[in-house]
């Protein structure tokens, strides 16, 4: 047989059931999904202040709902601030629910050999948004979102398609954190009244 290959293939006394598992798995799936949300309710939405900035989760792969393929959250930018900074493979759509501001784009050259590497494009990319927009971040883009509004609150839903993890493609990094980040702080009722005022104080 052509290269030797009949020699080989009978080797290893290794057993596992993995075909099985994926029966079993399908077969749960009515159970399992029946315990998982359809309708999730905002106190069942989690906050995060993260280093993106002030997050409510709308849906996401850590939490208990039936949504398979996306994760979305709402951004909240204090009057006159910014979101963090980062670049990600994955693309990602943007819903501007309130405010006007505008987005700075830089596109990435990326270089697959033995090893991965991302190499920003010198060019600085502007668009302005208000609310009923939708902003578009293509793949390979690092991104940033500012509050054009010294007055008023700029709230941003953000949706990503979860097949990126999923293929192993989870290339998400931050280059610079919101200017109200700080770990460990647990969001708070008051504090969210102080994103959407821009009276933020925030203590580590």
């Amino acid at each position: 047989m052509a290269w030797g290959e009949s020699k080989s293939w009978r080797k290893g006394t290794a057993n596992q059931a993995l075909y099985q598992a994926l029966l079993d798995h399908a077969a749960a799936a009515p159970a399992r999904n029946a315990k998982r949300k359809k309708v999730v309710h905002p106190e069942d939405m989690p906050w995060e202040l993260s280093r993106q900035g002030l997050l409510k989760h709308l849906m996401n792969e850590g939490m208990n709902t039936r949504m398979e393929t996306v994760d979305a959250y709402m951004l909240i930018i204090p009057p006159g601030s910014r979101s963090g900074k980062h670049r990600q493979l994955a693309e990602e759509c943007l819903y501007v629910v309130e405010g006007r501001g505008y987005d700075v784009h830089v596109d990435y050259d990326v270089e697959i050999t033995d090893t991965y590497h991302w190499t920003p494009q010198k060019e600085e990319k502007r668009f302005e948004w208000e609310a009923g927009d939708v902003i578009y971040v293509p793949p390979n883009t690092a991104t940033q979102h500012f509050n054009a509004d010294p007055d008023r609150p700029v709230r941003l839903i953000s949706a990503v398609n979860r097949i990126f993890k999923a293929a192993g493609l989870n290339d998400l990094e931050q280059l610079e954190d919101a200017p109200e980040y700080r770990p460990g702080v647990t969001v708070t009722p008051e504090l969210v009244e102080q994103f959407l005022s821009g009276k933020v104080k925030v203590e580590a």
